[in-house]
């Protein structure tokens, strides 16, 4: 069992971690769903949106969500998913039936990656990227974008499909000015612990231009735990340590950021649960 952080102190208000991903195991530290809420409700993070993003991931957090009233679904075929698939047509088709489960909150996530896929996948991801945006248009529901290094590129989808009325940023990962064009798009932003990285000044430059209606908190769990963690295996426990950070950065106390993130979480995904 790969040693894991220590529970920090509990939250003053809960919050909710709005992007996790329960069914990936690393290495022999997976936390089962009851005990890795257990552990979260501990210190104020009752509630977890569970990301899948392929078919298999989609169908388990499907399941999941329909098995525990705290967790409700995204699902979404990953950008960086989408080029390695024989038929992305009929895996979309799949995720659109998934997705009609009134536990699936998100269509996401979803979006583009250009980090790890090269250019002879870019046409797949903007394909998939364009079919999932259509989709929550389609069932009103909530857009989790996936964005790394395709900062433009995603603007430019946005602006051309529409932006849904509900859209998610998920792991900011730009700077102040690229913040505030999606804030003007109507996004929300979510921030997860690499905010308490020693090289992500831009992403605490994009938090300090946030309004306190558009912040959402997130791990991305099992990964990006948050310093002094960072390395390590991250669950949704953690959440206080991002959080705490975040109402350092913005200079506002740690309740008042606890109210705003959980307003906004509920907002952003279509109601309380």
């Amino acid at each position: 069992m790969l040693d894991r952080p220590a529970l920090p102190e509990p939250l003053p208000y809960p919050v909710v971690d709005n992007h996790c991903h329960l069914d990936i195991v690393d290495g022999q530290s997976w936390l089962e769903p009851d005990e890795a809420l257990a552990l979260a409700g501990s210190v104020g993070v009752p509630r977890i949106v569970q990301i899948g993003c392929d078919l298999p991931g989609a169908r388990w957090a499907v399941e999941t969500a329909t098995a525990y009233g705290a967790i409700v679904a995204g699902v979404a075929i990953h950008p960086n998913e989408a080029p390695r698939l024989a038929d992305l047509h009929a895996a979309l088709g799949k995720i659109e039936s998934l997705a009609g489960s009134p536990r699936v909150r998100a269509i996401g996530e979803t979006g583009l990656d250009y980090f790890r896929t090269g250019e002879d996948g870019v046409e797949a991801q903007r394909t998939s990227f364009a079919a999932h945006i259509a989709l929550a248009h389609r069932l009103g529901k909530s857009l989790v974008i996936h964005d790394r290094d395709a900062h433009a590129d995603v603007l430019s989808m946005l602006e051309e499909h529409g932006v849904p009325d509900r859209t998610i940023l998920h792991c900011f990962s730009g700077d102040a000015q690229f913040a505030r064009r999606c804030l003007d798009l109507g996004c929300y932003l979510s921030f997860a612990g690499t905010v308490t990285f020693k090289n992500a000044d831009n992403v605490r430059d994009a938090l300090r231009v946030a309004p306190s209606d558009r912040i959402l908190v997130e791990t991305d769990a099992p990964f990006l735990a948050p310093s002094p963690h960072r390395g390590r295996p991250n669950a949704s426990y953690l959440i206080p340590t991002t959080v705490r950070a975040m109402a350092e950065i913005r200079g506002a106390e740690l309740e008042d950021v606890c109210r705003a993130i959980a307003a906004n979480t509920f907002a952003a995904f279509g109601g309380s649960w």
